[in-house]
């Protein structure tokens, strides 16, 4: 690789950091047949994880971070004194495939800062996707981030090649984009994630394709006063409303010569973690917003103890369950089962009685589901749930967590 690739490559990698939503799970199936390069398994690529846990096996880079827009939380702003690059797509494709074939990566995660025009952008993008495709047969997993001022014809060219697309909603409220990010605008932006959510529903319907492994979005955690409930109903109105596959929180991180109206520190990460911890709730527990809402304490959710916990320790009375009588719904809520293990136990005492121990056999959490949990040997008794230091014991140890 020469000097000026390799510099274009380290600006452009480290400026596309901060995107956290580079997941590919829901790609389709495919292998490489002859001529071809690179596969999927049906539950995605392979993974690679840093210590802070993004993932590295996809190339994520951006096409350029120059950026017509003046986002105040963007370190690749236009008033930003950062280091300018720009790919060319015959130079994205190229390192694309070179990387794949020394076994670097899987797959491609592209972004951009707006140049000349969002229509041009996005047609650039498209072009990387399309030749990927097309020239080299790149069987391997590719997710675009859309404009989302670009023309729908763009976007609709764009998930011809796409595994997935993705539009940032950058905050949670318009008031927060109009304060932080002015030339954004919010139903503009959430405008397209409708219109790409409607181009996946039809061509699944019609078995074609477009998009295979949906869409997703990213918002921003602590670069305004957004409380956590405000951005788990946001996230919820969203799953609804326009089917996404996932939302990606992502910790505000201070910057170069960052604007006065930024908060001078990041959040706690273990924000970020609850963050998750209660989207999970409503993605894969039956939980809905309301009962999620309900777990935090003047709408923020508790750093000591996930979600969850927290929901069960205002709804004591609702416990203990029996696990060899109670629904599926109720044992989702019991803390230290997941959904997994819930469904093993609804399996396994269609054939026997269960004791503690063949719970403890079915799920890692039992300590935390102990207060919580009847079985045919077992009972907490009357000091169970009742007792006032349950949250002091089963509240998590400290963790360091580091972002980059």
């Amino acid at each position: 690789m020469d000097e000026t690739l390799a510099k274009k490559l380290r600006i452009l990698a480290d400026a596309a950091k901060y995107d956290a939503s580079c997941s590919s799970s829901g790609a389709p199936k495919r292998v490489a047949g002859k001529g071809e390069l690179g596969s999927t398994t049906g539950a995605g690529i392979c993974h690679a994880y840093t210590p802070d846990g993004r993932c590295i096996s996809l190339l994520k880079i951006l096409l350029t971070n120059y950026c017509l827009f003046d986002c105040a939380y963007c370190v690749n702003r236009r008033s930003s004194n950062v280091a300018r690059a720009k790919f060319t797509v015959e130079e994205v494709v190229t390192l694309t495939v070179e990387f794949y074939k020394r076994n670097y990566i899987e797959g491609l995660f592209l972004s951009s800062g707006i140049i000349k025009s969002p229509d041009h952008t996005m047609e650039l993008l498209t072009r990387v996707a399309k030749s990927l495709r097309r020239d080299h047969g790149f069987r391997g997993y590719i997710h675009l981030k859309s404009i989302p001022e670009a023309s729908p014809w763009l976007v609709e060219e764009a998930g011809l090649y796409a595994d997935r697309l993705s539009i940032n909603l950058e905050l949670p409220t318009d008031a927060s984009l109009h304060r932080l990010a002015p030339e954004k605008n919010g139903p503009v932006i959430q405008n397209a994630m409708k219109q790409i959510g409607a181009r996946i529903t039809e061509a699944k319907a019609e078995k074609r394709r477009f998009s295979p492994a949906g869409q997703s979005t990213q918002v921003i955690v602590g670069a305004d006063t957004t409380t956590d409930e405000a951005l788990i109903r946001k996230s919820a109105l969203l799953y609804g409303s326009f089917n996404l596959k996932r939302v990606y929180y992502s910790a505000f991180s201070p910057i170069p010569d960052g604007s006065a109206i930024l908060p001078l520190k990041s959040p706690p990460l273990q924000r970020e973690h609850r963050l998750y911890q209660a989207d999970w709730l409503i993605r894969y527990y039956d939980f809905s917003a309301d009962d999620v809402a309900d777990a935090a304490e003047d709408g923020m959710f508790s750093l000591d103890i996930d979600p969850k916990l927290a929901w069960a320790l205002k709804h004591r009375g609702r416990f203990p369950v029996d696990v060899n009588a109670a629904d599926r719904e109720m044992l989702l809520r019991v803390p230290g089962l997941g959904a997994r293990a819930v469904d093993k136990i609804v399996k396994a005492r269609r054939h026997t009685r269960l004791r503690l121990d063949d719970v403890a056999r079915l799920t890692s959490g039992l300590k935390r589901a102990r207060p919580f949990l009847i079985a045919a040997d077992y009972h907490p008794g009357p000091g169970g749930t009742d007792r006032l230091d349950l949250r002091a014991k089963l509240v998590e140890p400290a963790r360091q967590l580091s972002l980059f």
